[in-house]
């Protein structure tokens, strides 16, 4: 089963809390309190998301955090990556990955293939979509091209 972290879960919680009054700046103790989780976890997450670029952190009585950019230039894949690492479903289908049967690998270029539908996928969906608090329905369309496969005929 493919299954993201709890930790990445509350990442894109705590994300759509702060996305829904983006124009403030939120306290870790406040933001657990909203989202009923831990204060060390929140806190856990959002220096992730600060180290990843997605939330900016300023200390004093005006301080707190805030989004880097506006929720819809915020994807989903971009806080799985900032929690999880990159979104990739085979070692091969990472830019740097490192497989020993990559040179002799019959199903590589079809893992890329579903890699790059799954990334897709998660960047159609942004932190606006995520903020919404009523469900979403979206058109998936996925960049995924017919493959015809030559069956030979064993006699």
């Amino acid at each position: 089963m493919l299954k993201l972290s709890k930790l990445t879960d509350y990442a894109a919680v705590v994300m759509a809390q702060i996305a829904r009054h983006p124009d403030r700046a939120y306290a870790a103790a406040e933001l657990a309190e909203a989202v009923k989780l831990p204060h060390p976890t929140v806190s856990k997450t959002l220096k992730m998301l600060v180290r990843a670029g997605l939330l900016v952190s300023r200390r004093g009585v005006q301080g707190g955090y805030r989004l880097a950019r506006s929720p819809s230039q915020i994807s989903a894949r971009d806080i799985i990556a900032a929690i999880e690492g990159p979104v990739a479903m085979t070692e091969c289908s990472q830019i740097d990955g490192d497989c020993e049967l990559l040179g002799n690998c019959s199903v590589a270029d079809n893992w890329q293939r579903v890699t790059l539908g799954v990334q897709t996928l998660l960047d159609s969906v942004s932190l606006a979509h995520l903020a919404q608090t009523t469900p979403i329905k979206l058109p998936v369309q996925l960049p995924i091209q017919s493959v015809t496969l030559a069956a030979s005929a064993e006699g």
